[in-house]
């Protein structure tokens, strides 16, 4: 199946190696040489973006919401102005009339909050909304989640060390008739409680708590703000902490700081390995200090010796077998072989080591 491209006035089909090429509209009055494309299906399908289907519980909760007009009339006053804008309305509905259109607009993302004489009785959500000129009043909420700096804020830790952070707070209004009638100037309000909030826990903290800690810090402080925010209608989202900023003198001594300690560590391992090292040599001397050690050690000589290509005379001391055998025999007691008398095993140990030498000479 071919499909149209609008872009350029060519048909895209399908070729048999699987690729897409596009073919030539012989409509066009265009001269110019063109000539086919062939591109990858891999890079085509690369391209391709995976639109989610939209679903009703993730679109904006409905705030509709109508208290009554039964408490606002006002009286036979109010009942005339009432009608005067009905009548006005509904002139201004027609297109090209002077009269004010009684026909307001609200966006997506926002609460429309409906005042007849300035005292609220409906709430409506997005779309088109009609008002009476004369008597009501439209006043819209937004209720997306919004992103407002908190600014750069000199703040003295615990330590008596000068830092700045800079921040930025992202709140939500759930309450639009607490946000709006409930107090002046919200966002405001929202920046000096985290601002405060700020001061008072990073206050509270070392430098260095404040440097490792961060996303602790600002968990901290959104719980605090939170809890007050309720009471205006709006959930904070969450603080973000961006930067942290020292002077010139506090970041000199922080990186010594944290030198000297990368020092010190490798001090401290360097003296743990020289600690093992001293054991470990400590246990070799004690091994190779005793007499059968040394004897071993003379064997292991004698057969370097005879493993040279020159001619040489090998006088084999006659104390080396029977240091070996006495040493065997003084050791007895502490060593049992099962199957087998201590007597066998110093006769068969004193004959291998025999055994080894006269090899050994022999292969020169």
């Amino acid at each position: 199946m071919s499909a149209f491209d609008s872009s350029n006035g060519k048909a895209r089909v399908p070729s048999p190696s699987g690729s897409l090429r596009n073919v030539v509209d012989h409509n066009e009055g265009n001269d110019e040489p063109t000539h086919s494309r062939r591109f990858d299906a891999a890079a085509v399908k690369s391209q391709v973006i995976h639109v989610q289907p939209l679903k009703r519980s993730e679109m904006q909760p409905s705030y509709s919401q109508d208290l009554g007009t039964g408490e606002v009339t006002h009286g036979i006053y109010g009942t005339l102005l009432q009608g005067l804008g009905s009548i006005i309305g509904l002139f201004g509905a027609i297109p090209c009339c002077p009269c004010p259109n009684p026909f307001r607009e609200v966006e997506q993302g926002s609460v429309g909050l409906v005042s007849r004489f300035g005292q609220f009785y409906k709430s409506v959500d997005p779309g088109l909304v009609q008002v009476n000129v004369c008597t009501e009043s439209l006043r819209v909420v937004d209720v997306k989640i919004q992103i407002s700096p908190i600014g750069r804020q000199m703040v003295i830790t615990r330590d008596n060390v000068n830092v700045e952070i800079d921040s930025v707070i992202y709140f939500q209004i759930v309450n639009p008739y607490r946000a709006a009638f409930g107090i002046s100037d919200l966002r405001q309000a929202l920046i000096e409680r985290a601002q405060t909030t700020l001061r008072h826990v990073v206050g509270a903290r070392a430098v260095q708590s404040v440097v490792t800690e961060r996303e602790a810090i600002a968990f901290e402080i959104a719980e605090i703000v939170g809890d007050v925010a309720d009471k205006w209608g709006v959930a904070i989202e969450g603080i973000l902490i961006k930067d942290i900023i020292f002077s010139p003198e506090v970041s000199a001594s922080l990186s010594s700081a944290a030198q000297q300690k990368r020092i010190g560590e490798s001090k401290v391992i360097a003296a743990r390995a020289e600690v093992d090292s001293a054991r470990l040599m400590r246990q070799a001397a004690d091994i190779l200090a005793s007499p059968a050690a040394m004897q071993i050690r003379q064997l292991e000589a004698l057969q370097q010796m005879a493993k040279s290509a020159n001619s040489k005379v090998i006088f084999v001391p006659m104390q080396l077998q029977s240091d070996v055998v006495a040493q065997l025999a003084n050791q007895q007691g502490e060593t049992s072989v099962a199957g087998g008398s201590s007597s066998d095993v110093t006769v068969g140990l004193s004959g291998a080591g025999r055994a080894a030498v006269l090899n050994s000479i022999s292969e020169v």
